[in-house]
This record gives structure tokens, C-alpha cells and sequence, in this order.
């Protein structure tokens, strides 16, 4: 497997190997051994799946406290995926990164504590996969506007497709101090 960086530290595209023939491919989607050989060091507790359709945008989400190490894939269909660094004193706050994942490319992307994620479905529908290294936690569940232009992420969507609480979220500007998660 490949292991690239993003312009965000701790944010990796995992390129798995993948095996093609006439009957279609295999790859392993994790292993830990390999991925602690790579850096990738996290312990995952819980798997995550979800199915969109276009246009639709989930995100821009995270946990605080009990945040959230994310390794995320698609197994069917398109997204741009989105990562922003939210954690106070950061020399990368406010930044972002994004990624096309597709079940052509394969890739997948490692999003540390202390980012938000959101993703928006470009493909007729899309079938995502993530693991997560803690466990979901209601009253740790936080958000960022997906559309905050303090951030000027460049979505590919105009007019997406959105849960009432992803619409109602704050921009990160107006999120108390103690509701973001410290740089280490």
C-alpha cells in the first residue's frame, strides 16, 4: 500500500494494493500491522456505514470531547471528501483539505482527532464506509457549517442535499473556545 500526505499534517491517502484479474479485484481495506508499519497507529472501535444520494452533503461533523480518528472509503459511487483542521492553536486551523473517493481510485483517507469531516456525493448514489477509533458519543456530537465562508471550502455541489442539523450548525468563528479540541 501507498501512503500519501495531504497539505494538512496527519491527514494520509491510503492507497491500498489492489488485485485485478477477469473475475474483478481483491484488496485488504485494513490491516493493522500494515498500517502501524506505514504510521498509522490508531485503534479502531467502531465501523460506520452510509448511503447517499447526489448531491448530498454530510459534514461538516466531529466529537468533542471523545473525538474521532477516521479512516474513510467507497465502496460504490464518487464523493469529495473534506477535512478541517478545528483545533485551538493549530499552526493549520481553519485549513482544509479535500479528496475525490471513488470505487475507481480506491483511495482512502486517514482523518486525525481533531478534525471536523463532511463529504458531499457526486455519483448518481454512494456507498461509505469509515472506521472510527472511538465510539459514537451523543452529547460529544458537534458540527461547522459545511458552507462557513470563513473556511472557502470549494464544494462541488451548489445546492446540496442536507440533514435540518447540518444546516443549522455554526461557523467555526462562532464556536466557543471550550467545544474545539486543543493542538497537542
Amino acid at each position: 500500500m501507498k501512503v500519501l500526505e495531504t497539505s494538512l499534517p496527519g491527514v494520509l491517502i491510503i492507497e491500498p494494493k489492489v488485485f485485478d484479474d477477469e473475475r474483478g479485484f481483491f484488496m485488504e481495506t485494513y490491516h493493522e500491522k500494515r498500517y502501524r508499519e506505514s504510521g498509522i497507529d490508531c485503534c479502531f472501535v467502531q465501523d460506520n456505514f452510509s448511503y447517499s444520494v447526489y448531491g448530498t452533503l454530510r459534514g461538516l461533523h466531529y466529537q468533542y470531547p471523545n473525538g474521532q480518528a477516521k479512516l474513510v472509503q467507497v465502496l460504490m459511487g464518487e464523493v469529495f471528501d473534506v477535512a478541517v483542521d478545528i483545533r485551538r492553536g493549530s499552526p493549520t486551523f481553519g485549513k482544509w483539505c479535500g479528496e475525490y473517493l471513488s470505487d475507481k481510485n480506491r483511495r482512502q483517507l486517514l482523518i486525525p482527532e481533531g478534525y471536523a469531516h463532511g463529504f458531499c456525493v457526486l455519483s448518481e448514489t454512494a456507498l461509505f464506509i469509515y472506521k472510527c477509533s472511538d465510539f459514537y458519543t451523543p452529547e460529544s456530537e458537534r458540527g461547522i457549517l459545511w458552507s462557513d465562508p470563513g473556511l472557502k471550502i470549494e464544494w462541488p455541489v451548489d445546492n446540496p442535499l442536507l440533514s435540518e442539523k447540518d444546516s443549522n450548525y455554526q461557523c467555526l468563528a462562532d464556536v466557543p473556545v471550550n467545544s474545539l479540541p486543543v493542538y497537542a
